[in-house]
C-alpha cells in the first residue's frame, strides 16, 4: 500500500505539506507531489480538506484500477491477412507494455486464421487470444462486438488499441458502449504517464489546428483507435516464443441481426498510399483539376502513387482517397514529391516522416521547404515536364 494523490480532487492548498513530518510532499504546478521519502504514515490523509489523498486501492466509477493489466491489440485481418496497422499497433503495444511492466497481447477473430497468431508473436505479442468460428469469417459488428466485449470483461486488459480503419472505427465505439469506458478516436501518438499508469492519447483537434492529449483516469480499459501509418511496424522475430489461447465462441447465425448473402469485391482501383514507396502529391498550386494530369505523369514515370493536399480535395479536383494529412492519410514513403503544396502543419503531419522529400513551389517562403530535403523554386508546369524528360532519358521509370 502506498500514498496516492487524486489529481482531479487536489486543489494544491498545501495543507498536506505542513502535515507531513518527513517533508515528503510538495505542491508542484498546483498539485500535491509525493516523494520517495514518504513512509505512508497517513498523517496528511486526515488533514486533506478535499479527500484527495489516500493509501491503498481506490474504486473509481465502480472499477478497481489495480485489477486491469496488459496492453491489447485488436488484430484486424482481412481474407486471412493481417492489416498493416495491426503490425504497427503490435509494435507500439510492445513498447507500452514494457513501460508498464506488463504483457503485450493480441486478440484475433476470424475463421481459419490460426496461422496469423505466430505473426503477432513475432511482432511482440506474449499472448494471442484466438477466437475462430465460421460466423466470424467476415466482419459483422454484433458478432465481433459480443465476442470482444465479453473477452475484455473476463481478462481485464489495461489498454486496448484498434486501427482507425473502417472496421476499427465501427467496432471500437460499440465496445466502449458495452463495457462503459472511454474511447479516444483517430490518435496520432501514444505514451504512458508512469506515475499514474495512464495512457496519454494524442490526436488532432479543432480541425487539426491543435494537438490534444486525452486521458481516461476513471475507467478501464483505456481505449484508442490509431491512424494507420503513424506507428512504425516492428522487425519481426520469427524465433520469438509466445502463447496462443483459444477462446470459445458461443454464437450462431440465429444470434446475429445481419446475415451475409454474398461478398462482392470492389471493382475500382483503390489508392494504396500507405503502402506506396513513392508518392507524388498536388495541391492548390495546380490551379485546377487538370493539373493532376501532370502529377499523374510524374507519378507514372517514377512508378508511384498520386496524392493530394486537403485544399485540392475540398476544391473537388480529386477524390478524398488521395488526401495526405491530418484529416487524410499518414504516409511514410521512400520518396515524397510535393507539387504546388504550401505545406501547412496539417499536411506536414501526414508526410513529414517520409524518408526523402522533394518540394516544388514557386513561393520560396512556402513552409513545405522547411521539411524538404530538396526544394525547387519554380513553376511546376515547367519543372515537372523537365523532370519527366530527364527520367525518361535515363530510363529511371523502369529501374525504380
Amino acid at each position: 500500500m502506498e500514498l496516492k494523490v487524486d489529481l482531479d480532487k487536489c486543489t494544491g492548498c498545501g495543507d498536506c505539506v505542513f502535515a507531513c513530518p518527513f517533508g515528503a510532499i510538495e505542491v508542484v504546478d498546483g498539485k500535491a507531489k509525493i516523494y520517495e521519502s514518504c513512509v505512508d504514515c497517513g498523517a496528511c490523509v486526515d488533514q486533506c480538506p478535499e479527500n484527495a489523498l489516500f493509501i491503498g486501492e481506490r474504486v473509481v466509477g465502480g472499477v478497481r484500477v489495480q485489477d486491469y493489466r496488459n496492453v491489447w491489440v485488436f488484430a484486424e485481418q482481412r481474407d486471412g491477412v493481417l492489416t498493416k496497422v495491426s503490425h504497427q499497433l503490435m509494435g507500439k503495444a510492445r513498447q507500452l507494455a514494457d513501460t508498464l511492466g506488463s504483457q503485450a497481447q493480441a486478440v484475433l477473430l476470424g475463421h481459419g486464421v490460426d496461422a496469423l497468431a505466430q505473426e503477432l508473436i513475432a511482432d511482440g505479442a506474449d499472448v494471442v487470444y484466438l477466437a475462430e468460428d465460421p460466423v466470424l469469417e467476415h466482419y459483422r459488428t454484433d458478432a465481433y462486438a459480443k465476442v470482444l466485449s465479453e473477452l475484455i470483461e473476463s481478462k481485464k486488459p489495461e489498454i486496448v488499441l484498434y486501427g482507425a480503419t473502417t472496421v476499427g472505427r465501427d467496432l471500437a465505439p460499440r465496445i466502449s458502449q458495452r463495457i462503459y469506458t472511454g474511447l479516444t478516436a483517430d490518435c496520432t501518438g501514444l505514451d504512458i504517464d508512469e506515475s499514474e499508469r495512464l495512457l496519454l492519447q494524442t490526436r488532432p483537434a479543432f480541425g487539426g489546428n491543435i494537438m490534444a492529449t486525452i486521458i481516461c483516469p476513471h475507467h478501464r480499459p483505456q481505449m484508442s483507435t490509431v491512424r494507420p501509418g503513424v506507428m512504425s511496424a516492428p522487425k519481426p522475430d520469427p524465433g520469438r516464443q509466445g502463447t496462443v489461447e483459444r477462446v470459445p465462441v458461443n454464437l450462431s447465425e440465429g444470434d446475429l441481426q445481419v446475415k451475409i448473402l454474398q461478398v462482392v469485391k470492389e471493382a475500382r482501383r483503390r489508392v494504396n498510399l500507405e503502402d506506396a514507396k513513392i508518392i507524388v502529391s498536388g495541391g492548390r498550386g495546380l490551379g485546377g483539376p487538370d493539373g493532376f494530369e501532370v502529377i499523374e505523369q510524374l507519378a507514372g514515370a517514377l512508378g508511384g502513387e498520386v496524392g493530394s493536399s486537403r485544399a485540392a480535395v475540398d476544391a473537388g479536383w480529386i477524390d478524398h482517397d488521395h488526401q495526405v494529412g491530418q484529416t487524410g492519410k499518414t504516409v511514410r514513403p521512400e520518396l515524397y514529391v510535393a507539387c504546388g503544396i504550401s505545406g501547412a502543419i496539417q499536411h506536414q503531419a501526414g508526410m513529414k516522416e517520409s524518408k526523402f522529400i522533394v518540394a516544388i513551389n514557386k513561393d520560396p517562403g512556402a513552409p513545405i521547404f522547411q521539411v524538404a530535403d530538396v526544394g525547387i523554386v519554380g513553376d511546376l508546369y515547367k519543372v515537372i515536364p523537365e523532370i519527366i524528360k530527364q527520367l525518361k532519358a535515363v530510363g529511371a521509370g523502369s529501374k525504380i
